[in-house]
């Protein structure tokens, strides 16, 4: 419960933010104005050239108000076990798919953002990082109920913090390999 308030706090205030980043973007285009940002550090570290990109509105809206109601639920959710309502096997289903869509996103949207935007986002990042232990914790936790005896139940909850290092790596490989020593250029 615990991981569910942090997460979906932590990732609805970064939501939130890019939600308000995006509204103002599309204003100041409106309106004829060179948008700025405080989160454009370089040519690199750039929130508007990934808000700017058609990536960032791919169901024809912004993405971040995905993000906005997807990590509501999640912290709903947390606050609302955490306080003793009950948890249910459908509720917990769907947390799973949510968190499944939510992951295939944010790993598409890595992959834009490093590989063909060729700009981080900081405050995108923040939703990538509460991203993956959010979902590699919900797997888990799917697992132990679908198969509590399966191989891959006992290593996905006895090994969660490791997988989610293993990501966060993976993911910090590919910003330096791709970008190296212009990230602080």
């Amino acid at each position: 419960m615990l991981l569910l308030i942090v997460t979906g706090g932590i990732g609805l205030l970064a939501a939130f933010i890019l939600a308000a980043d995006k509204v103002q973007l599309l204003e100041d285009k409106l309106a004829g104005r060179e948008p700025v940002f405080a989160c454009n550090l370089n040519a690199f570290v750039n929130c508007g050239n990934v808000m700017d990109s058609p990536q960032s509105s791919v169901f024809g809206f912004p993405n971040a108000f995905l993000g906005v109601v997807g990590f509501s639920v999640v912290l709903t959710l947390g606050v609302a076990w955490a306080a003793g309502a009950p948890s249910r096997g459908w509720i917990w289903a769907g947390l799973q798919t949510g968190t499944m869509f939510g992951i295939g996103l944010v790993t598409w949207l890595q992959y834009q953002s490093i590989y063909v935007i060729g700009s981080l986002c900081p405050y995108c990042m923040v939703v990538w990082a509460v991203m993956i232990p959010l979902f590699v914790a919900v797997t888990a936790r799917t697992l132990r109920d679908v198969a509590p005896n399966a191989a891959i139940s006992r290593f996905a909850s006895n090994w969660t913090v490791l997988i989610v290092a293993l990501w966060y790596i993976a993911v910090a490989a590919a910003i330096w390999f791709h970008f190296g020593t212009r990230l602080w250029a």
